[in-house]
């Protein structure tokens, strides 16, 4: 790939939790490999279930520092590449545990951006940084907080195709930082009537981080995920595809098989076993290189607005 191009960047989003969000992740991860483009995956999940899916397990447990140094301590930035790991079929940023402090560490680093830019405040910003950990006032010039993942992956611009994040599954910095970073979303969603408010909330959620941000966050598609032939089912896809009718919205069939990939820590492009669904996840690749500007298989050169 051309360093001088960014990497196209793509978030995987639905704050509510058994979704699949993970699995879809991943698996569009392994559908963009097997269609030659080289992808670095983020796990951004403090649960770390997408470091566990891939085997990387010791990952999650690694002394500082962390992925939690990268995005919290602006002078560990630049180290986001010692973090990465290489996995058979994507490089991987895992996610830690002490990235459980994250969410807490990333509120007080938005606080002191919106104290700094508020000229009727009289709170100290000092004062607030003594409840973290890595913040530092001097460390924030923006009025907010939210582009610490963007800088991280600035440092490593040009080495990937794509950037696949896996968010955490509710809304807070964390999340709000993914999205951020990539400004294109991927919805995961059940067939099931709880879906509705979730689509909902997410729906508000992005037009909240737009308004706060000033950032237009692209939706490249829907993934139904684990659809079986029910009647709420139909109903559920009737629905996602009038609320999304300028999107695609893809449907993946429940499989075992796909459980069974994760289990071995790969995606089911890795494993010896034929499953209909992978013409899915090759269709959503498909789809994101048409959106991104690969021309064909073979061609590592995107462009990306």
């Amino acid at each position: 790939m051309s360093t001088d191009k960014r990497s196209a960047r793509v978030c995987v989003t639905n704050a509510k939790g058994g979704t699949g969000k993970t699995t879809i992740a991943i698996n569009v991860a392994g559908a963009l490999n097997e269609r030659g483009r080289d992808v670095l995956f983020v796990d951004l999940d403090p649960q770390g279930n997408a470091t566990e899916g891939l085997g990387l397990l010791d990952a999650y447990d690694k002394e500082p520092p962390t992925f939690f140094d990268v995005l919290t301590d602006h002078r560990q930035r630049d180290r986001v590449n010692e973090l990465i790991v290489e996995h058979e079929e994507m490089d991987v940023l895992p996610s830690n545990i002490d990235l459980l402090q994250a969410e807490h560490e990333l509120t007080i680093a938005d606080l002191i951006a919106r104290v700094k830019h508020d000229p009727e405040t009289d709170i100290d910003p000092s004062a607030l940084a003594s409840l973290g950990i890595n913040v530092t006032p001097e460390a924030i010039s923006g009025a907010h907080a939210l582009d610490v993942l963007d800088e991280a992956l600035a440092g490593i611009e040009g080495e990937y195709d794509y950037v696949i994040i896996d968010s955490p599954p509710f809304y807070g910095k964390l999340t709000d930082t993914g999205i951020y970073a990539s400004q294109h979303i991927l919805v995961p969603a059940l067939t099931e009537a709880t879906s509705e408010r979730a689509i909902e909330l997410l729906i508000d959620q992005m037009a909240a981080l737009e308004g706060q941000t000033g950032i237009t966050v692209e939706t490249m598609g829907v993934v139904a995920n684990r659809v079986e032939k029910t009647n709420e089912d139909r109903m559920m896809l009737d629905w996602l595809n009038e609320v999304f009718d300028e999107f695609p919205v893809w449907e993946v069939r429940k499989r075992v098989a796909l459980q069974r990939a994760f289990k071995d820590g790969k995606s089911i492009f890795a494993t010896d076993e034929t499953v209909d669904m992978a013409d899915v996840f090759l269709d959503i690749a498909a789809a994101f290189d048409e959106r991104f500007g690969f021309t064909s298989e073979n061609e590592h050169e995107v462009t990306h607005d």
